[in-house]
């Protein structure tokens, strides 16, 4: 079985048995999933909350079949799979959450939520049921129940986080641990055995042999966050089990532990450590009871690779005993791009340095037929100097009276670090700015910038990287000396990972650098491993651009509809009451009113106005005495054929 390295950097692991895949999560938070047989990469995964909470545990699930997950947790299309559990991962993530990946589909399999309040710490399968368990910050252990995607169980098991968790090999007991290891009964959820554990954080925790805890024969071992010492401990029956029986000495923490079990007393357990500094070890030690001297390995095993004359390490990422007890699955060099090698072993060395031109497998491509490039003709004798490295700028030699100058002209005009700060801080795009000022703060950023990166002070790197003016970004980068290009690379990587709005100014930086220093650039062996993971950054978050442009304008058409429909709403409640109403002939009261209102008239005429109004019906009735006449002449015009008469002739008879 192998263990994950608990809180490692990169949680990588063999696949059971085989060994013939590695998942590894780099630190850009994708899953990656190679192939050792053909050295290629097989898949690879980018979850949706990949950059806020990235993976913090990888476990491959053992083997044997699972059963149906919920219908909710799947697709229609997925229905009636039941695929190996051998053939899938289980991903704790910061975020609380624990993914289960699938190698067979490329996907996810399901997500299990709800469990965690914390990050995920270790996640262990259940080597018969369908169950999960996980360990988090949050001080509880939950009980996963694969079929229903819920938490079937979840109890508190230390005051501090739980840190790792490991299954007895019948499935009956559970290890878990923080700073003090318990074990647990896992029918009744009650504490089976309690032991001392380590000063420390336990970060790893192994069971060693398969024989029930009954017949004093049950060994587990543990490692720790800055421990060099691997303990073994024994389940006795009668309880006096407290401290540790075997110690194995390392070189530094443990990283990645694959071991082999010992099924009886004669047969030997077999360990692989990969430890924090690289270095693998390998013990063989039979467990038959305590022993008070640490026990060192009886091989160590190192990678190098050679740059120029001297050799250089390279670090291994994982380990795996392979089950002819013969070879060593290593994995080691960048996690971008790991070298995966099986190789055989001889434990009567001590000390194995397995040589190696892992530059080569990692340096771009160049097709030399179609390059124009021709390498120089350089004498052996020659000394080649590689720029920003000690010695390529030889010392210029002054007189005594130029050195005196100097050194006046330094102590008159050099300022502290405070006073650089308080420059920085004063307005430079006013009015009575000038080109002496804008000179000033250009050299004091550079110089800042150089002392920050050096120091390693955030103040003053904090207070530099604000700046959002792109020519003083700009000509402050283009004054670095080439010795500091690659520690302000680092320093902006490891900021781009923080706030977005942090990430749009760094990466006016990013351009800055990448324009300015691009022949230093080119001219590194290792380009690759430091920019990989930065471009992997970058595309990870603008891969989502397309997607959330599309998202806003789907949004904004809503939004105008919404709009719109509210503005007609609005239309359609307009009150149909007129506010005016004008009559043109008046009644009584409106012609009192509107006699009151010309005092010119005279209102007590009451006389004059009934005969006015006597004589106009009188020439009303005439009027239309003569209508008749007429309508009856033009009935008889047209009884005889006789056509209209013109509107003058009639003006004229009238």
């Amino acid at each position: 079985m192998a263990a994950d390295g608990g809180r490692a950097a990169l949680p990588c692991v063999f696949s059971p048995k085989s060994q013939q895949f590695l998942a590894l999560c780099a630190q850009d938070g994708r899953l990656r999933i190679w192939n050792t047989d053909s050295k290629t990469l097989q898949q690879e995964y980018v979850p949706s909350a990949h950059l806020s909470a990235a993976c913090t545990c990888v476990t491959w699930g053992p083997c044997r079949a699972v059963q149906e997950v919920p219908q909710r947790k799947r697709r229609k299309c997925e229905a009636g799979v039941a695929p190996e559990l051998s053939d899938l991962l289980a991903l704790g993530t910061a975020a609380g959450s624990v993914l289960i990946y699938s190698t067979v589909k490329g996907d996810l399999h399901c997500t299990l939520e709800g469990g965690h309040s914390g990050p995920v710490n270790s996640v262990q399968w259940h080597p018969e049921d369908s169950v999960l368990y996980s360990g988090s910050d949050d001080t509880h252990i939950a009980e996963w129940d694969l079929q229903t995607g819920k938490v079937r169980c979840k109890w508190k098991a230390d005051r501090s986080a739980v840190s790792s968790l490991c299954i007895s090999p019948d499935g009956k007991l559970l290890l878990s641990a923080g700073m003090t290891i318990k074990m647990w009964n896992l029918e009744t959820k009650e504490v089976y055995r309690k032991f001392t554990g380590h000063s420390t954080m336990v970060t790893t925790l192994c069971f060693a042999t398969t024989r029930p805890p009954d017949s004093n024969g049950m060994y587990f071992l543990s490692g720790a966050a800055h421990d060099r010492l691997l303990s073994v401990w024994q389940v006795r029956s009668d309880g006096k089990d407290k401290n540790s029986v075997v110690s194995f000495t390392l070189t530094d923490e443990p990283q990645h532990i694959d071991l082999q079990t010992s099924n009886c007393k004669d047969e030997p357990v077999r360990l692989a450590v990969v430890c924090k500094d690289g270095q693998l070890h390998l013990f063989e030690h039979f467990l038959n009871g305590p022993c008070k001297k640490p026990l060192s390995p009886v091989c160590s095993l190192q990678v190098s690779t050679m740059k120029g004359d001297s050799p250089m390490p390279v670090p291994l990422l994982a380990a795996a005993l392979c089950a002819d007890r013969q070879n060593l699955m290593l994995a080691y060099g960048h996690h971008l791009q790991p070298v995966m090698e099986k190789t055989p072993f001889d434990t009567s060395e001590r000390h194995i340095c397995l040589v190696r031109d892992v530059h080569g497998t990692l340096s771009l491509s160049v097709d030399t037929a179609v390059s124009k490039v021709k390498t120089p003709v350089v004498n052996k004798q020659s000394k080649v100097l590689v720029p920003g490295l000690p010695g390529h700028k030889a010392p210029i030699k002054l007189t005594p009276n130029e050195a005196e100058k100097r050194k006046k002209e330094d102590s008159t005009t050099e300022m502290s670090i405070e006073e650089r700060l308080e420059k920085i801080e004063l307005s430079v795009g006013g009015r009575d700015a000038g080109k002496g000022t804008s000179s000033l703060q250009t050299d004091s950023f550079a110089v800042l910038l150089v002392q920050g990166l050096e120091s390693k002070d955030q103040r003053i790197l904090t207070k530099i990287f604000q700046t959002k003016k792109e020519m003083l970004i700009k000509n402050t980068v283009a004054r670095l000396p080439p010795q500091a290009v690659l520690p302000l690379l680092e320093e902006l990587s490891s900021r781009l990972q923080g706030h977005p709005f942090a990430a749009l100014l760094i990466v006016q930086w990013f351009k800055a650098v990448l324009t300015q220093h691009t022949s230093y650039l080119s001219s590194l062996p290792d380009l690759v491993s430091q920019l990989g993971s930065i471009y992997h950054m970058i595309e990870s978050r603008v891969k989502l651009y397309q997607q959330l442009t599309r998202l806003h304008g789907k949004l904004y058409l809503l939004m105008t509809q919404v709009a719109t429909n509210h503005s007609a709403k609005n239309v359609g409640n307009i009150s149909h009451k007129a506010k005016l109403v004008y009559e043109e002939e008046s009644s009584d009261e409106d012609e009192g009113s509107r006699d009151e209102g010309r005092p010119e008239d005279d209102s007590d005429n009451w006389e004059e106005d009934e005969a006015a109004m006597e004589l106009t019906e009188d020439k009303k009735n005439h009027k239309d005495e003569e209508d008749n006449e007429e309508d009856d002449m033009n009935d008889e015009s047209k009884a005889n054929g006789d056509s209209d008469l013109d509107p003058e002739n009639e003006s004229e008879e009238e």
